[in-house]
């Protein structure tokens, strides 16, 4: 039995690699000329695998990632993920020395954070990150003489600047003109440090969102996450750009077992379904545990299962479900069963699972990387699931 078949067992995720190959040449097509693709892959590539995923981006040519956390860039570098990779989140100025070793940049978080990671003595590759109006992290982009000093900070190499749009994703007018003001107050930032003879470094301010609604914007990357994933956050979100995406990520699972049920019987925890005919029940071995939400219980949620939509029968528990399979003919022990990302079902479809749990895409699809075995498509037919990188990273290589 090869790899596959074992993963493959109970339950997994499924990375359809052309469909992501496709988004990646689509969103290419969409950025102003000279802009590259900034892949987002934190939280295990909202809950694609991350290694997996980013080796696959690395051979597509992508060159420049984003993660959230120091570990998370170390894992893919010792994994041999090549080309930049932005730690989006903080780190402990302790740990400079893993972000020389690594080769990645870090985002400073505050005029503060620069300064105690320049005093730390390592030299380190940073990204300056500019509060626009959100007031998350950064440096307010008022406070120009605070992002000069940085510049002349001996022990930061500045090689990125960059600002996010907290609301591009809505088309209401007010949300429309706020974010228009947090990129006129970004690049007054960047104007003002021109002007002062400061040589600007690469910029950039798109998200998925950012691109889609403001693609005229010219920068040096974008920074796209759930478009790369081929989805959007909300089944009815609009945006200006509508391209051609393609989901990237399927939740599956197996039929282990059916069960008869008679008339007045009941299923699962707190008898929450009572059969009011003769039902038959499939049981699939993936629950909330595995971030399948345990709101989508009692027929709110719905499995694909032989062409056929069926609904969850009861509660969902921890590590299994129960579906009602009774109009559905032909099901067997083994038959696979996708609970979201089954391509041609919008009612299955990542973005309308999320939203009948209350909750969004990227929410989700970050909640199912923890436990769950990640498959890529491409080595589901060639029996292995091994992921190979495009090159090896060596820590003594690291610019200096």
């Amino acid at each position: 039995m090869n790899n596959i078949s074992l993963k493959t067992g109970r339950a997994w995720i499924e990375v359809n690699v052309e469909n992501l190959r496709h988004n990646v040449e689509i969103l290419n097509r969409a950025m102003q000329p000279g802009c590259e693709l900034m892949a987002v892959v934190k939280a295990q590539a909202y809950g694609h695998g991350a290694v997996l995923t980013a080796s696959r981006l690395n051979k597509m040519g992508v060159r420049a990632f984003a993660v959230a956390t120091v570990d998370e860039g170390i894992t893919l570098r010792e994994a041999g993920v090549c080309g930049e990779i932005l730690i989006l989140g903080y780190t402990q100025v302790s740990r400079a020395s893993q972000l020389k070793e690594y080769d990645l940049m870090q985002t400073l978080i505050s005029f503060e954070y620069a300064e105690a990671l320049n005093h730390q003595g390592t030299a380190v590759k940073v990204h300056i990150k500019i509060d626009t109006g959100m007031h998350r992290l950064g440096i307010a982009s008022e406070e120009l003489s605070a992002v000069q000093k940085i510049f002349r900070m001996q022990n930061l190499k500045v090689c990125g600047m960059f600002t996010h749009l907290c609301c591009s994703d809505s088309r209401h007018p007010d949300d429309i003109a706020f974010t228009k003001g947090q990129i006129d107050n970004f690049y007054s930032m960047t104007d003002a440090l021109r002007s002062c003879g400061i040589i600007l470094p690469k910029l950039h301010i798109q998200s998925s969102y950012g691109l889609l609604n403001y693609p005229d914007l010219a920068c040096d990357y974008v920074r796209a996450g759930i478009a790369l994933y081929g989805v959007l956050s909300s089944p009815d979100d609009d945006t200006v750009l509508k391209p051609d995406l393609r989901p990237v990520f399927s939740l599956k699972s197996r039929v282990v077992l059916i069960r008869n049920v008679k008339a007045g019987e009941s299923v699962g925890y707190g008898r929450r379904f009572i059969a009011r005919r003769d039902t038959r029940i499939a049981i699939l071995p993936v629950g909330y545990g595995d971030g399948f939400p345990g709101n989508l219980s009692d027929g709110k949620g719905s499995v694909l299962i032989r062409q056929s939509v069926v609904p969850v029968a009861g509660r969902i528990c921890m590590d299994q479900l129960a579906v009602d399979i009774t109009d559905t003919e032909g099901v067997s022990v083994g038959d696979i069963a996708t609970l979201a990302g089954a391509e041609g079902y919008d009612k299955l479809s990542v973005p309308a699972v999320a939203d009948r749990s209350g909750s969004i895409s990227n929410e989700l699809l970050c909640r199912m990387g923890a436990r769950l075995p990640v498959i890529a498509s491409d080595t589901v037919s060639q029996g292995s699931d091994e992921t190979r990188p495009c090159c090896s990273f060596h820590k003594n290589s690291a610019v200096k």
